[in-house]
């Protein structure tokens, strides 16, 4: 049976398993886990990648497969089938965007205004594998809305962290249109510095995430506790954390 969304446990209220994968909420048909970074959502491609999430999810739950997926270097809520039925019910409530997330970053500069919707359409970019880029001729429709949540106010570079709302679902789209506002993620290797002395990771954390439970279309609401990012932040200057 799947909780109401009242009382849906976050992240931070489960232990973790011995891979960093915390189990936020798990029924006969599906998992919700708050994904660590650099661990990948899918299996992986050669032999050289790390295990995926469901991986070191089947030992436990048997056969579990994402529904979704994060990119390696994002931690957060990822959703995991626990059946082919649920799997194809959770599959089409993506694609049919009755599915909301919203994730949380920390980012070079600070924006000129609170809030803000970007509509940016983005493609795949052949010259520089995986990266995807904004096209305006061969790009799909991709919007992003952010909201400011807090700004540094001490010395040294300033930053922010945003609340982003992904509209659609486009590889990398946050990333993408974050950098193209000039403001990338912290740590962002592909679309921001290529060796960033302030992160050690990326800093984008998926924490929030509403879908309908796939036997009966119930909402399930879940949320993963963002990680504070305090040795990182203190090499970008004195603010508030």
């Amino acid at each position: 049976m799947s909780l109401p969304p009242s009382t849906a446990p976050s992240a931070s209220a489960l232990p973790c398993g011995d891979a960093g994968i915390c189990v936020v909420f798990a029924d006969e048909h599906l998992i919700v886990v708050d994904k660590p970074a650099g661990m990948p959502s899918v299996p992986a491609r050669t032999s050289l990648d790390p295990p995926c999430v469901a991986s070191h999810l089947r030992e436990a739950f048997g056969f579990v497969e994402a529904v979704h997926r994060l990119d390696r270097d994002t931690s957060g809520l990822l959703v995991m089938a626990r059946s082919a039925p649920a799997r194809a019910a959770l599959g089409r409530a993506f694609e049919n965007r009755l599915v909301r997330k919203r994730y949380e970053a920390i980012v070079h500069g600070v924006p000129a205004r609170p809030e803000g919707i970007l509509h940016l359409p983005l493609a795949s970019d052949p010259a520089r594998p995986p990266r995807s880029r904004v096209d305006p001729i061969l790009g799909r429709p991709a919007s992003t809305r952010w909201r400011l949540l807090t700004a540094s106010s001490g010395p040294g570079e300033r930053w922010s962290r945003l609340e982003l709302e992904p509209i659609t679902g486009r590889s990398h789209q946050l990333r993408v249109h974050l950098a193209w506002l000039g403001m990338p993620i912290v740590g962002d290797r592909l679309y921001g510095t290529a060796h960033d002395p302030a992160a050690s990771r990326l800093m984008l954390h998926a924490a929030w995430l509403a879908f309908p439970h796939p036997s009966d279309g119930r909402m399930i609401e879940v949320t993963a506790e963002p990680p504070r990012w305090r040795t990182d932040l203190d090499r970008l200057g004195k603010g508030h954390g």
